[in-house]
């Protein structure tokens, strides 16, 4: 844990966050200076906020391999690398252990240094890995030492890669989950003559002109130097850290990795191995988010938050209407029922049918969940045609979907290009009788009148019984298998949708749906049904306080692993019970010693 270091933002594993250092006066004169002046305002060493540089703020207490190093005094002005000893990559084990440095407790910010393979916690607020050169250009190798290192670590303190940050790799390290960086790259390469951009790295003599306009590069390309290139470098560099600060904050870095990685193999590379570590980002990745998803590429089916959709939809998500299914095609507009193409649809099915929306790159989506983040959180490249990786994921989420839930009928409206190749393929392998019936394209007339005539006979389902299965296939969702029924058998709905209230029988509120995101947020009535029920419960271990407002980490006793930033949680200690919304994932809200670990919605005195 660390007294130094804080968590603000997260967006999966990335974080903006802040080295809490004492900011001294750094001119050696500054005292008498504002004694002489008592309304001048020495220099001060500036907030770091993270992802940073942080040379101005470390100190090196230096190597042991070299000399017996005396114990650093230390100060909270600076980040003190301890004295250490620096192993290589592929150094054997015995000789990591035989070298091993015994790190003590100290009262100031402190860095431990530690390979990728050999990590323990040693209690320091920030962990420098003496490895990084061994496995930076290797996509695999990085991603493993990232997410070995990490999972060792306490999840509140800082990750530290020191000579390796360019602008061209700093977005996804960042991705990645690692928070302070050098300048040493970005100098050594101005030196040897390389201008560094975030595509490329230039020779300095093949440069006709400055690509820049930073302070640097204020001048004719004949005049600039190496001295100059250096200056470049860091401060492409610093800009190019500024653009990870503000997508962390937005919500928005994948889909700038996406595009940044394209400009080395290794690091789409890197990305892709990291897609594969599921179990790392999707403990960080939160479930919710008001930033829209920019799908432009296909390794956008990779992302988290699509992988887990189509999971929860396949293994939590069960169809209560006993109607036939329509298949149709997703829309631009979100969420889909507000679409002109949608609102066609259901003038033919007349709630005779069950609706479930098939797209790229979410798969498939009822229309219980067409709000549920992220089926109204996305928007996509339309060309009409559809990649073979497209059509793969869609089908097996497609079949996954059609195993779980079986239909008296299931009819597909849906245009010839990519849709029907993905359900004929669902049909011939699942054995089924699918029914089409658009004949050029879903919305002219002749379609939707043979949707209409498909559904002949058929019942409509009420207004009643369309909310009330809303509410329990959120509840599904967000809780796990089964859950609505648990919590939502027997209750009565008001309000409009999408801003349905969840009432029991009593008339007492237990939850509203939150259009915004498609979720539920529970009172205190709900909350103690929730607790009361079979659902699985994630709870918030408090200490005996009664929070108001939000509760902080150090205050929190135990926390379900389960709980992911953006959950519904119980908050419950000797003293309070409450509700209200995840800020850190479980293991984070256990292990933090700062940062807010869940905002409080009601809470009561016990």
């Amino acid at each position: 844990m660390t007294e130094y270091f804080e968590v603000h933002e997260r967006d999966g594993a990335a974080r903006v966050g802040e080295l809490r250092l004492d900011f001294e006066a750094v001119a050696g004169d500054a005292d008498s200076d504002t004694d002489s002046n008592p309304n001048s305002v020495p220099d001060r060493t500036p907030p770091q906020t993270t992802p940073a540089l942080v040379d101005d703020v470390l100190e090196d207490a230096g190597s042991l391999w070299s000399a017996e190093r005396e114990f650093p005094e230390g100060d909270e002005s600076a980040l003190t690398v301890l004295p250490h000893r620096s192993f290589p990559g592929g150094t054997a084990d015995e000789v990591q252990d035989s070298f091993a440095v015994d790190y003590p407790d100290v009262e100031f910010p402190s860095v431990a240094v530690v390979s990728s393979d050999h990590v323990d916690d040693h209690g320091t607020d920030a962990y420098a890995v003496s490895d990084v050169q061994s496995f930076t250009g290797h996509g695999a190798g990085l991603v493993e030492a990232v997410v070995n290192v990490r999972e060792e670590i306490p999840t509140d303190t800082a990750l530290f890669f020191s000579g390796v940050a360019t602008p061209r790799n700093v977005a996804l390290l960042a991705y990645a989950g690692v928070d302070l960086f050098d300048r040493t790259a970005a100098i050594v390469k101005g030196i040897e003559g390389r201008y560094l951009t975030t595509d490329e790295a230039y020779f300095l003599e093949d440069l006709e002109e400055l690509p820049c306009s930073c302070p640097a590069c204020q001048q004719p390309r004949e005049e600039f130097t190496r001295e100059d290139c250096v200056d470049h470098n860091v401060n492409a560099l610093e800009a190019e850290l500024g653009i990870v600060r503000r997508r962390i904050r937005d919500g928005r870095l994948r889909d700038y990795v996406e595009g940044q990685a394209r400009q080395d193999q290794w690091l789409t590379a890197a990305m892709r191995e990291l897609d594969s570590q599921w179990g790392y980002l999707e403990e960080r990745t939160p479930i919710l988010r008001d930033a829209q998803i920019d799908a432009a590429t296909e390794d956008t089916l990779r992302r988290v938050e699509i992988q887990r959709y189509a999971d929860r939809v396949t293994t939590r998500y069960q169809n209560r209407f006993k109607n036939p299914l329509v298949l149709v095609p997703c829309s631009a507009a979100k969420p889909y029922s507000e679409s002109q193409s949608h609102r066609q649809f259901h003038d033919a099915i007349q709630w005779r049918a069950h609706l479930v929306s098939m797209t790229s790159p979410i798969g498939v989506v009822p229309q219980e969940l067409e709000t549920t983040y992220p089926a109204q959180h996305y928007d996509t490249v339309v060309t009409g045609r559809w990649s073979e990786d497209e059509k793969q994921f869609v089908s097996e989420v497609l079949r996954r979907y059609l195993e779980r839930n079986e239909y008296p009928k299931i009819i597909a409206h849906v245009p010839n290009e990519g849709y029907r190749d993905i359900v004929g393929r669902v049909e011939e392998e699942l054995d089924l009788d699918i029914t089409y019936t658009v004949n050029e394209h879903p919305t002219d007339d002749e379609s939707l009148a043979n949707l209409s005539e498909a559904l002949s006979g058929e019942l409509k389902y009420s207004k009643r019984e369309r909310e009330h299965n809303t509410v329990r296939a959120i509840a599904d969702y967000l809780l796990g298998d089964g859950a609505g029924d648990d919590l939502f058998e027997d209750i009565q709905t008001t309000s409009r949708y999408p801003k349905i209230q969840v009432r029991d029988r009593e008339d007492t509120q237990l939850a509203t749906m939150v259009p915004q995101y498609g979720t539920l947020s529970f009172t205190l009535a709900g909350a103690r049904r929730w607790v009361d029920s079979d659902a699985p419960v994630k709870r918030v271990e408090i200490d005996g306080f009664v929070p108001h407002g939000s509760v902080l980490a150090p205050g929190v006793v135990e926390a379900d692993e389960e709980i992911r930033v953006g959950d519904e949680v119980v908050v419950e200690g000797p003293k309070a019970f409450g509700v209200g919304r995840a800020e850190m994932f479980g293991r984070e809200m256990a292990e933090s010693s700062r940062g807010i670990a869940a905002e409080i919605r009601h809470v009561e005195e016990k």
